[in-house]
């Protein structure tokens, strides 16, 4: 076993299969730029070495597969001015989520507990997604003036019906049993046999056969199935106005799951909700380099703006959840500026591809 990082991440070689061990379990595994570099360059030796024929990726501590990107350090950089660290993150995270939707040997994660951000970046884009009874899957960047990244723009609106489109708007979390019904999960093998699983993939099995010996019925789904009709009538929805309307007139004819969900919607960013909005729009259309390129135009914007930070503050720094999003109110934000966003921001831009 080898440690980069300062042990943030471990890499060990066990016959042909290349482990990755994210290792920062008291920041439930958030991804620092040097874990970032570390894991992009190992997953490249291990393309180039024969003898690798498959590659897992696992979360230390039990309660995290990994939560994201450092968002703390990410708010630090960017106050501080340095703009040097503040785009090596970002190009850093959305490289190495790009490799990994492209990578040429079978990829595997085995996620329990949290899957959120970079974590879902370095996860949903590869072959095999197991998940663990604790799972728990959110993009919840609306909440802090972000929004949905790492391939999410060409992931979420493939995913079945408007699921993808909730998951982007809302934030919500969901379990194990939705994500496989969706497609985002694609195993279900209890966090006990994970273990078990790795030492099979070790001795050379197969890794479908492999991950099939330990596979367990899936969990019983939640609201993202439940609630699927509500979902899809509501938004599939052109704006995000339309949405809260079509949610707020079934609220009122009874739902408590439409009506939860509208409360939810009002306390996002109105730019974030406009701006995830136009992802569910234009992904479809997108290949997922196409799509992580225009979610770096967005963040050269975003972080030319206020409500990152205002979000970032409100949830991570001060926690007092009370952030004033600037515009407001969604009749405010500025729906051309969202649209010309995803267009080339006139700053160097990496390749995805």
């Amino acid at each position: 076993m080898t440690s980069e990082a300062g042990g943030e991440i471990l890499f060990e070689r066990r016959g042909p299969l290349g482990l990755v061990t994210l290792n920062r379990p008291k920041a439930l595994n958030a991804l620092s730029l040097p874990m970032i570099r570390a894991m992009h360059a190992q997953l490249r030796a291990w393309e180039e070495d024969d003898s690798v024929s498959r590659v897992a990726v696992r979360g230390a501590g039990g309660r995290a597969f990994c939560a994201g990107g450092d968002i703390r350090r990410i708010y630090e950089v960017a106050r501080a001015g340095d703009e040097a660290e503040l785009y090596a993150i970002w190009a850093g995270e959305y490289g190495l989520v790009a490799y990994v939707g492209r990578y040429p040997k079978p990829y595997l994660s085995l996620i329990d507990g949290i899957v959120m951000g970079g974590g879902v970046g370095i996860s949903l884009h590869g072959d095999y997604r197991v998940a663990g009874a604790n799972y728990a899957f959110a993009m919840p960047e609306v909440g802090i003036g972000f929004f949905p990244d790492v391939g999410m723009t060409h992931s979420l609106p493939r995913l079945p019906g408007r699921t993808g489109s909730y998951l982007a708007l809302t934030g919500a979390r969901i379990g194990a049993g939705d994500a496989l019904a969706v497609g985002l999960a694609t195993h279900h093998v209890p966090a006990s046999a994970f273990d078990a699983l790795l030492d099979r993939l070790s001795d050379g099995v197969a890794v479908a056969d492999a991950i099939e010996a330990y596979a367990a019925p899936a969990p019983q789904a939640g609201p993202l199935v439940a609630q699927r009709a509500d979902i899809d009538a509501c938004f599939e929805a052109e704006s995000v106005p339309e949405i809260l309307a079509r949610l707020d007139a079934r609220a009122e004819a009874g739902s408590a799951f439409a009506a939860e969900t509208a409360a939810l919607l009002r306390t996002r960013s109105p730019t974030s909700l406009c701006i995830a909005r136009e992802q569910m729009r234009r992904g479809p259309n997108l290949s997922l380099a196409e799509a992580i390129l225009a979610e770096y135009r967005l963040v050269t914007r975003l972080m030319e703006g206020t409500d990152f930070f205002e979000g970032v503050r409100s949830v991570i720094v001060d926690k007092d959840s009370k952030p004033a999003w600037r515009p407001a109110r969604l009749e405010d934000v500025d729906l051309d500026a969202v649209r010309a966003a995803f267009g080339p921001s006139g700053r160097p831009e990496p390749r995805f591809a």
